[in-house]
């Protein structure tokens, strides 16, 4: 600074501030300080801390101690960890906390100046995979497109941020709505739909969006975050790839998963669960060699409480792998009593959830244990899996399956031909029978003849065994016994039953009598 003019140190900008602060150290005497942006000889700006302290005045003469510290890279740490605390890495976008506060900054004006302000929340659909087929660094890349591709549609009256993993959030100041909302969240759908081009490989993604509208749904930050959620899980539901606004009904819902989720975690405790059987039957002959188990949940205020509504919830609350060891437990008792009655091989499968096998190490799971204990051969259980547990079969995941393979339990792919299929994974992890989707034996009339006809073949030549589920005509049964079909569950049979009905349909059916 010395030998340098006033306006050649600090900028334009700030100058008037100091000259001010100057003028009137000047006046009253005393000290001056305070951080500052200043220019040096080489023309490049530092901050510096400049504290002025007054020593004498004699006559028109001020005499002063300046001192000047430079605080350059003490500002560049602490801009730098703002930036990381606000920022995403990855994308450049603002995160979490700064959306957050950018939302509220954008619901207090709108508050003010009495408009709307509409929040999106965009979740990819299937990211996932991407990660596990491409890897991460590809991953990476296709989020970094993604913000661009939505960065570029937006106007000056919005604003966006990576939440965290594949969510997205959205931020429009006084939106023409509902006209213009619903443009705005399609153009997204469809500037996500267009193909990313990532090192070589073409990638296809969608979303599922939530749109939440300031004041109409919700009156703070926290509320309309929620409402947003609600309706992004209610466009997820509907399909994916599409757009749901917040309503009253979603809210009704919501509030019932958490008393759903609140009254799960008592039913264990209070015996509440039961599992039914639904016959499987050998379609050569006729005979009654498996069953699937299927749970119910008896609510003390509800009733008879079927999986579709309650297993997503023990999902995510975690309480899915204590409910799924339970019911492998009931089940083994059941056929340990069946077989000492029966003198029967009956096998019964039960379905797996993907969580499970993601999160625990089944050489820990007490049922495999007790079917050796009791002298059971492993086959006597059937475990049904997804084809998306296939898909992203992590370590874990693949230790899990070769255990029960070592322990011969056999595994089932439940839904098979609705997923994404690959005959790789069929050989991989050596499964044993293949579960033919409902949609398709509906259809037996038109393409899903050829579909069934298809899936038999190929899983007989890769020596798996087929059940076709959801029959319930005699013709549906006829012809898929026709083309080979090997087991049929469905209506036509028998509905899911209790364990005493199963038991008598047992002892009149010759294969156990």
């Amino acid at each position: 600074m010395v030998g340098s003019s006033f306006t050649m140190v600090f900028p334009e900008e700030d100058g008037g501030v100091v000259l001010s602060r100057h003028q009137k150290f000047l006046d009253v005497g005393g000290s001056l300080g305070g951080e500052w942006r200043v220019r040096r000889h080489d023309g490049e700006f530092i901050y510096v801390w400049s504290e002025s302290v007054a020593l004498s005045v004699e006559g028109a003469s001020l005499n002063r101690l300046v001192y000047v510290l430079d605080i350059t890279e003490r500002k560049r740490s602490e801009e730098l960890i703002w930036k990381q605390a606000h920022y995403d890495a990855v994308t450049g976008l603002p995160n979490r906390n700064l959306f957050r506060i950018l939302l509220e900054e954008g619901r207090s004006r709108a508050e003010l100046e009495g408009h709307r302000l509409a929040l999106f929340l965009i979740d990819l659909d299937h990211f996932k995979e991407v990660n596990d087929i491409l890897g991460h660094s590809a991953g990476d890349m296709l989020l970094g497109s993604i913000a661009a591709r939505i960065k570029n549609s937006l106007g000056d009256n919005a604003a966006i941020a990576r939440l965290g993993g594949d969510e997205f959030a959205l931020i429009i100041n006084e939106p023409d709505y509902p006209e213009w909302v619903d443009g705005f969240a399609q153009r997204v759908l469809d500037e996500l739909a267009r193909p990313f081009h990532l090192d070589g490989e073409v990638v296809f993604v969608s979303a599922s969006v939530g749109v939440a509208i300031y004041p109409d749904d919700s009156a703070n930050v926290d509320d309309l975050f929620k409402s947003a959620d609600q309706a992004m899980y209610e466009a997820k539901r509907a399909g994916r790839n599409c757009f749901s606004y917040f309503t009253p009904a979603l809210q009704c819902a919501a509030l019932n998963r958490l008393h759903l989720a609140n009254e799960l975690r008592s039913a264990l405790t209070n015996d509440e669960f039961e599992v039914y059987y639904q016959p499987i039957i050998d379609l050569r002959d006729g005979s009654l060699k498996k069953a699937e188990a299927l749970l119910r949940w008896n609510h003390p205020e509800r009733g008879v409480v079927g999986p579709y509504e309650f297993i997503s919830i023990a999902e995510s609350t975690g309480l899915i792998v204590k409910i799924g060891n339970w019911v492998a437990n009931e089940v083994i008792d059941k056929i340990i009593f069946w077989r000492e009655r029966f003198l029967c091989d009956l096998q019964i499968s039960i379905n797996v959830s993907p969580i499970q096998f993601r999160v625990s190490n089944a050489s820990d799971f007490d049922w495999v244990r007790k079917i050796e204990d009791a002298g059971l051969d492993g086959r006597s259980l059937l475990v049904e899996i997804t084809e998306g547990l296939l898909l992203n079969a992590d370590p874990l995941v693949k230790k899990n399956l070769l255990f029960l393979r070592e322990s011969g339990i056999e595994v089932a792919i439940d839904d098979f031909g609705t997923g994404y299929s690959s005959l790789a994974y069929l050989r991989k992890f050596d499964i044993d029978y293949l579960k033919i989707d409902r949609s398709f034996v509906e259809d037996l009339d038109g393409v899903g003849f050829d579909l069934c006809e298809a899936i038999v073949a190929m899983a007989h030549r890769l020596g798996l065994k087929v059940v076709a589920e959801g029959i319930e005509t005699t013709k549906q049964r006829d012809v898929l016994a026709s083309i080979g079909c090997d087991y049929g569950q469905g209506y036509l049979f028998s509905r899911p039953v209790q364990f005493d009905s199963f038991t008598a349909m047992l002892s009149k059916r010759s294969g156990c009598a």
